[in-house]
């Protein structure tokens, strides 16, 4: 037990959170955040740009964890203004029914998603931004692609994990693949 206060309620002290990520699924929301145009297609897909666990740069999605006694809206619109920036102006679906669940695993090939600090379950969503984007936290940046540059072997290469089957995912779910 620790002799800190902790002030930000639902937090777990890093000591605690690693016991319990090898204990049970941790539940994450992850986002793509889009453009559309206005019948409602998708223009463009955002992806964060990283520092990776090994140093190596990365694109990755707008990702996160639920934290206790958190609704999954807030969750998801908390991580996105933590990578977005607070104008990014999200649109959160009016149903929380997630496009796909990705189900991360600790250990290489059970299902296309791979995190090796822990087993968790991520519900996805595609969020249309309509503000001024602009990177905070660990993320370098934010660069926008056409879902065919999206989708090519170059950008898939740079998302680890699993990511690169995700935005697949995403693409396909919002009609986006020909």
């Amino acid at each position: 037990m620790s002799d800190t206060t902790e002030t930000t309620p639902g937090w777990l002290p890093s000591d605690e959170l690693e016991q319990a990520r090898a204990r049970m699924p941790i539940l994450y929301v992850e986002a793509v955040p889009v453009r559309v145009d206005d019948s409602g297609e998708v223009t463009s897909i955002g992806l964060l740009l990283r520092m990776g666990q090994e140093g190596g740069v990365s694109r990755t999605l707008v990702s996160g964890r639920v934290l206790h006694h958190e609704r999954v809206r807030d969750a998801l619109l908390r991580h996105l203004e933590k990578d977005l920036g607070p104008v990014a102006l999200p649109r959160v679906p009016s149903s929380l029914q997630p496009f796909t669940v990705a189900e991360y695993f600790p250990t290489q090939g059970i299902t296309p998603f791979h995190d090796p600090r822990q087993h968790a379950v991520s519900l996805a969503y595609i969020v249309p931004v309509t503000g001024d984007c602009r990177p905070r936290q660990d993320a370098l940046d934010l660069v926008w692609f056409s879902p065919q540059e999206a989708l090519s072997l170059v950008v898939q290469n740079e998302m680890p994990g699993g990511h690169g089957v995700l935005l697949k995912q995403a693409l396909a779910h919002a009609g986006c693949l020909s």
